[in-house]
């Protein structure tokens, strides 16, 4: 339930007290007193309150500590300053430790009103971008996949990916299965300015030709056997909105054709219809097959292509992001945890280190429901290898890789070369190279210290001919 926000006035001076509160009031806001710092900071727990003005000069606690307590207590508020001309210097220190603004007496009321709405304004949008950033943590596909990461390659492209929500253009979005592309249209959607219209999807993949086109353009009544009434498509139903088309590869001709002449008029006849339907929808697109081949092969429409073409952004496969592994196997075992209502809190260095050199072909949704069935399934509250699935433990690895050796290859050479490549997968942890190996570290130490540094194999450095 959302509350009013509310204006907290603290002065010492209770005529200007009242004069400050009635301004506030003929703005139509709700306002709350203190005539001391002490008594400001009490009401200020009040979780209505959103702005606090308050005088800089008071006995007792005065403004610049009441603004370090509001830090501390309600760090969401906004404080601006009332000050006298001689206290400017300390109201811009004030203003260092985190005041919004300042106003100097005698205080001028457009200027107080103006500071205050705009301090409301920061504090909304402020408020806005907190939830837009949990909810597209628990957006997505079925399980609520998150979009959590901060590696470089995931990094550039949420920038372009904001970038390219606020146009009109249309957007295909390219990538592995279980990147995350259905996440990545809601993004599109949630920072557009349609962002107050609909947001459908649909899985074009997933239904058989005649279904789909009634899906997408509706259907009039007895079009077929079994249309008993008028049913709008996707179509109009994300009138205003966003129009996600999933495996669009996917769709036959026919529907290409049909699809093509909405993108370009912006109207479409229902199936069995003859009546023009006007449409306001911008239409983001995903596949994961190579759409220019598909156009080559003849089983796409190169105009088509081209239309929703306009901007082109791949979502990062898991492996190319490898440093969010960690970060995003944490997020999911958080949200699993308190969805079946398990102690489990954290991964062993061990564990982790695993989950890091799995090579994850299934992306982000592999991680996700891999880590919900280690969370189901463990009986301690730390995740330990063995809790891990089988596969994973025993599966293609990413991050170390498989070390070839050619045949022949002498005992002492493989050790040192597992042991090396181990600990450059670990960052150099012996402790945790040798809980991997299953040895103690005392053997690495001994190993190490007879095997002197690493220096490249000799079976793969190459022998000049004699000549």
């Amino acid at each position: 339930m959302n509350v009013p926000a509310t204006i907290l006035v603290v002065d010492d001076d209770q005529a200007n007290l009242e004069s400050v509160a009635r301004i506030f009031q003929r703005e139509g806001l709700e306002v709350l007193t203190a005539s001391s710092g002490k008594d400001g900071l009490e009401l200020l727990r009040r979780p209505e309150v959103r702005v606090l003005v308050t005088d800089l000069m008071m006995p007792g606690m005065d403004g610049q500590e009441l603004l370090r307590a509001a830090r501390s207590v309600r760090p969401d508020v906004e404080v601006v300053l009332m000050t006298a001309y001689g206290t400017v210097e300390t109201a811009v220190a004030a203003m260092k430790d985190g005041a919004y603004d300042f106003i100097t007496k005698p205080l001028k009321r457009h200027a107080l009103v103006k500071s205050v709405e705009k301090a409301l304004e920061k504090q909304a949008l402020l408020a806005e971008n907190r939830d837009l950033k949990a909810r597209l943590a628990e957006m997505g596909a079925p399980g609520g996949r998150a979009f959590v990461g901060q590696a470089p390659a995931f990094r550039a492209f949420m920038d372009m990916l904001r970038q390219a929500a606020t146009s009109s253009a249309t957007v295909l979005l390219m990538g592995e299965t279980g990147t995350g592309k259905e996440l990545a249209a809601r993004a599109v959607h949630e920072w557009s300015p349609r962002v107050k219209g609909p947001f459908i999807a649909v899985n074009c993949g997933a239904l058989p030709e005649s279904i789909l086109e009634a899906e997408l353009f509706g259907v009039e009544r007895g079009a077929f056997t079994g249309a008993v009434s008028r049913r709008e498509g996707r179509f109009e139903r994300a009138h205003g909105g966003t129009l996600f088309l999933d495996e669009v590869g996917e769709m036959s001709l026919a529907a290409q054709v049909k699809l093509l002449r909405v993108l370009q008029e912006g109207e479409l006849e229902r199936l069995g219809g003859t009546q023009t339907v006007r449409v306001d929808v911008r239409v983001v697109t995903a596949t994961n097959k190579d759409l220019e081949a598909e156009v080559r092969g003849g089983r796409f429409r190169e105009d088509l292509y081209y239309r929703l073409n306009v901007v082109e952004l791949r979502v990062p496969s898991l492996a190319s992001r490898r440093e969010d592994i960690s970060l995003l196997a944490d997020h999911f075992l958080r949200r699993f945890a308190a969805k079946h209502s398990k102690t489990v809190r954290a991964f062993s260095p061990e564990a982790l280190a695993v989950l890091e050199d799995y090579a994850w072909p299934g992306n982000v949704r592999e991680l996700e429901h891999a880590v919900e069935r280690m969370v189901v399934l463990c009986r301690a509250d730390v995740i330990q290898v063995e809790d891990l699935p089988q596969a994973v433990r025993k599966g293609p690895t990413g991050a170390a890789g498989h070390l070839i050796l050619p045949i022949g290859t002498p005992m002492e050479e493989i050790e040192r070369r597992v042991i090396h490549e181990t600990l450059r997968h670990t960052k150099g942890d012996k402790t945790l190279a040798a809980r991997l190996l299953g040895i103690a570290a005392r053997t690495i130490y001994r190993k190490l210290e007879r095997q002197g540094p690493e220096e490249e194999p000799a079976s793969s450095r190459s022998t000049g001919s004699e000549g």
